[in-house]
């Protein structure tokens, strides 16, 4: 069981020492939607849905979401985030709201979890504050996009632009 580092010899769950590990900056930028109808996405766009700026929420809960990734995700590290962002754009051909968060910091493991997190709750936000309009909101796509810093260097998702 060795080659499983989320595990002891005894096969028992176990959080890596990171210890010997150099401080590296990392980045990871994670990205998601949330697929409505055009007139739930008309409303939120023009900021009339009833539960007031969904978008406004929708960030500060990512980016919330982030700080707090160890909370949620068992075995994550604890990181002293130097950034996190959540951005939004609407594509009103797919009739759906993209979401990408950004994490930054300086450590001894990634952030990938932390960007991941911050794309979940921030979906789970325009959801919630949309759902009085529409029920059948799809919430769908999240990835990551790229990763940079530490020791396996730069990853980039198949098909993302330099």
């Amino acid at each position: 069981m060795s080659e499983l580092t989320h595990l002891d010899e005894q096969g028992q769950a176990r959080m890596v020492d990171v210890g010997a590990k150099a401080e590296t900056a990392r980045t990871a930028i994670a990205a998601g939607r949330v697929r409505m109808q055009p007139a739930t996405l008309r409303l939120l766009r023009e900021g009339n849905l009833p539960k007031g700026d969904v978008l406004a929420a929708a960030r500060i809960a990512g980016i919330m979401a982030a700080k707090r990734t160890p909370e949620l995700i068992p075995l994550c590290h604890p990181l002293l985030l130097t950034e996190a962002t959540v951005e939004f754009a609407f594509d009103d051909a797919a009739s759906a709201v993209e979401i990408v968060a950004t994490v930054r910091c300086r450590g001894q493991t990634g952030v990938e979890m932390e960007a991941l997190t911050a794309v979940s709750v921030a979906a789970l936000t325009i959801y919630d504050m949309a759902k009085a309009v529409e029920r059948g909101m799809v919430i769908e796509g999240i990835r990551l996009l790229e990763k940079h810093g530490g020791k396996s260097g730069a990853w980039q998702a198949e098909g993302r632009a330099e």
